[in-house]
């Protein structure tokens, strides 16, 4: 059975009322790719081929090499095997999560935004793939891939919150595609560095805002928050700490959600 693991957990409180944790969870795939040759005698008798035949295949010095690479048929599994591991991921971290509070509670599923069902304390996931590394042992030639994901988890007390997780750069003619031409104006102002790491928060933020409004996809990236990105490029310096952020222009706007940025863990939440 493959096994699951959480590992680089670490636990963030935004405020008195909202706590998220991040983690890479892993798993061991195995794929028998080959065994040893096959009885050399029975498989040429098959092919009706005489005792001669066999003594002269048998003489041969055999080289053969054991594929290193999962066929290119199983990726779709692979590709749904990662879903999984990244729905069964974040699942396990809010128990961690809840067992860090010492919340005793299950989550509802019923509907959207997820709440706990005891507490009504509001839940939101998010997952992202990292990668795989493959590795072939010689003892039994199994190709093993190791699926990698990065997962996180907010939950708050107050209000439906969103959150995400982004390993890679948004490509350039994604957010020329999106982004409003406000945001786009500014973002093509800045050094190439500046403007990965911008619109890649930009995208976090809209992605998180999609889960807290409920919006669609179209409706949640086309959002301008272009009012942001002079603050974003400020948080950039500081890639080992959390910065807050206010969604308003006006700061004593009290309702106005709050953005976190994570550097270091490539996480952003709404709250």
């Amino acid at each position: 059975m493959p096994t699951s693991n959480l590992t680089q957990i670490q636990y963030t409180q935004l405020d008195i009322t909202t706590w998220c944790v991040t983690a890479q969870v892993s798993e061991s795939i195995s794929h028998s790719v080959t065994g040893s040759l096959c009885n050399t005698s029975s498989w040429l008798s098959s092919c009706n081929t005489s005792y001669e035949d066999i003594i002269k295949f048998n003489s041969l010095n055999w080289n053969y090499q054991v594929a290193t690479t999962v066929p290119k048929h199983s990726v779709p599994a692979l590709a749904r095997k990662q879903r999984q591991q990244q729905r069964q991921g974040v699942r396990q971290l809010l128990q961690e999560l809840l067992k860090k509070l010492e919340i005793d509670d299950t989550l509802d599923e019923s509907s959207f935004p997820y709440r706990l069902v005891n507490s009504q304390h509001y839940v939101c996931f998010s997952h992202t793939g990292s990668g795989s590394s493959k590795q072939t042992t010689e003892s039994n030639q199994t190709n093993f891939t190791r699926l990698h994901s990065k997962i996180a988890v907010v939950i708050s007390r107050q209000r439906p919150a969103g959150i995400d997780i982004e390993t890679n750069n948004i490509a350039w003619h994604v957010v020329k595609r999106f982004y409003s031409e406000s945001e786009l104006t500014i973002l093509q102002e800045l050094s190439t560095d500046q403007r990965e790491r911008t619109a890649k928060l930009l995208w976090q933020i809209k992605e998180s805002f999609i889960k807290v409004n409920q919006y669609t996809l179209a409706q949640g990236l086309s959002m301008d928050y272009s009012h942001l990105i002079p603050s974003l490029i400020e948080s950039n310096r500081e890639i080992n700490s959390a910065s807050v952020l206010n969604d308003s222009e006006d700061t004593d706007y009290q309702s106005a959600y709050r953005i976190a940025t994570l550097q270091s863990q490539q996480t952003v939440i709404v709250f």
